[in-house]
């Protein structure tokens, strides 16, 4: 049996789970989620708890059974405590800001990039190179953090570009210093 989905998970107080039609919905003081369930998946919810059960034991019922639960675990934290996803602007003159519901960064492109931001996500500018993303909903803070991240990808050479908080960039080094030993 899968280790991790076969944890019970711990409803909290101010939380309200129901299973509907194969459809599970949280909801809680931050929001609320809902995610589909897969045929191969039965859930049982009493005394406060939930319990993710599997159809059979076939090596695909084995990997939708820990996921499941993880995924519901991430619904339940989503919508208590909420999720936060920190990016880095590295680069002389590159800068974000946010106005309305767009993210307005200079990259040193010929123009200014603008970004949409979805429905269900916050996006602030503490420092004008600093973007904090925040919102309840675990994969779509990956999936909008991972779109910022892919406009300008930090390079190896001088490290430009914009990354995670605490990211590491190997840095390469550049020709001149590779070639500057010879003759």
């Amino acid at each position: 049996m899968s280790r991790i989905g076969k944890k019970l998970i711990v409803i909290p107080k101010d939380v309200k789970v129901e299973v509907k039609d194969r459809v599970v919905s949280v909801e809680g003081a931050k929001g609320k989620l809902n995610m589909c369930l897969s045929p191969r998946i039965n859930l049982e919810i009493k005394d406060g708890q939930i319990l993710v059960r599997r159809v059979a034991d076939t090596k695909m019922d084995k990997s939708l059974h820990g996921l499941s639960r993880a995924l519901i675990v991430n619904m339940i934290k989503g919508v208590t405590e909420g999720y936060v996803r920190e990016l880095e602007i590295i680069g002389v003159g590159f800068k974000a800001a946010v106005q309305g519901n767009s993210l307005n960064m200079s990259l040193g492109f010929s123009h200014p990039v603008n970004f949409q931001i979805p429905p269900g996500i916050t996006v602030e500018t503490p420092k004008p190179t600093q973007i904090v993303v925040r919102g309840i909903d675990k994969q779509l803070i990956g999936k909008v953090s991972t779109e910022i991240r892919a406009i300008f990808p930090p390079e190896p050479y001088k490290g430009k570009g914009i990354r995670f908080a605490g990211e590491y960039v190997k840095k390469k080094v550049g020709k001149a210093q590779a070639t500057s030993g010879g003759k």
